[in-house]
């Protein structure tokens, strides 16, 4: 259905139609009232990419994003309520293996979008940079016109070694999210916060990934090892999840064999088959503070910093315990 469709259905001109379904001045509330009512029973939807065409912005906010398990889908929810709110919609675009950023952002290039926001893929470098207000969330970008809104990974990770090492565990391994820039922040946060705990010597990096089946051949990796760890921080709560079913599986007991942490506190660490202990982002608040710098670089707005930064919490959950052999 076209917008033709509508005003001929309405009685009116496709200039009138337009006014309505545009929201602006002009049309008598009678008018209005037979517009929208032609739309709907049309099942009319505006053509997003014409009207932005048609204005001097669009109202679109690009949304680059990964499969980085389910704390992504909560950002994206944020996303879009926070959108919604300033009165802006997104256009997503996928990275998989065999689909990177530049083939992300070309899907995009339909779309004459005001803003990008950067879920993923983390890269140093986005190829955007410097041509468009640009948000990159979960990471740290060093080019003076990009944002950042991530939340504190050596704050998180003490949180994690600290809970553990308070419990009486000093064998605390790490399943590591694999070779990316959030992978390597925590890895090496978790090095440190083992360091201030007088546990360097206790430290054992297990190269893991994102997703379930990387946490489940991490896992199995650990497995292997001559003596099992204590206590596990996982890259996230999907591989941590996995780390938990595996071990159900081979008969060692959670908490009582190993305790496991999870990251992100998704709704998978609400999960009763895991009750996941989990380092809490905030995915609402940061998909919050995203859409508001987006929309204030913009509106031409005065922005203060460049980088926000929120410091997580530890929810504690069933999932860690005290070891059985408590370490002096």
């Amino acid at each position: 259905m076209t917008l033709e469709d509508v005003a001929k259905q309405a009685g009116v001109s496709r200039a009138m139609a337009s006014l309505v379904i545009r929201e602006e001045p002009g049309p008598t509330s009678m008018t209005r009232l037979r517009v929208l009512a032609a739309a709907r029973m049309l099942n009319y939807r505006p053509d997003r990419r014409a009207r932005s065409l048609a204005s001097p912005t669009s109202r679109l906010i690009g949304v680059t994003f990964g499969g980085a398990g389910h704390f992504h889908f909560d950002l994206l929810e944020g996303l879009y309520a926070a959108a919604a709110d300033h009165g802006y919609d997104l256009i997503l675009s996928a990275v998989t293996p065999e689909r990177g950023e530049q083939q992300a952002l070309d899907s995009l290039a339909d779309f004459r979008f005001d803003g990008l926001i950067m879920l993923g893929p983390p890269v140093a470098h986005p190829a955007m940079a410097g041509t468009i207000p640009m948000t990159v969330m979960g990471w740290s970008v060093d080019h003076e016109s990009v944002d950042v809104v991530r939340t504190s990974d050596e704050h998180g990770m003490a949180l994690a070694v600290n809970h553990l090492a308070d419990l009486g565990h000093r064998r605390i391994a790490h399943l590591d999210g694999g070779r990316g820039l959030v992978a390597n922040a925590r890895r090496e946060a978790y090095i440190k916060a083992m360091g201030r705990r007088g546990l360097s010597g206790e430290t054992m990096v297990v190269s893991g990934g994102e997703d379930s089946l990387d946490g489940l051949r991490a896992a199995g990796e650990l497995l292997a090892v001559a003596e099992l760890p204590t206590a596990v921080v996982a890259f996230n709560d999907d591989t941590a999840a996995a780390a938990v079913s595996l071990f159900a599986r081979e008969g060692i007991d959670v908490p009582g064999s190993i305790s496991v942490v999870g990251w992100d506190d998704s709704h998978l660490a609400h999960n009763p088959a895991f009750d996941l202990t989990s380092v809490a982002q905030r995915p609402h608040e940061m998909a919050r503070a995203a859409i508001e710098r987006i929309v204030a670089r913009c509106d031409g707005s005065d922005v203060q910093g460049r980088e926000i930064v929120l410091e997580p919490t530890l929810v504690v959950r069933s999932s860690t315990g005290r070891p059985r052999v408590m370490h002096r």
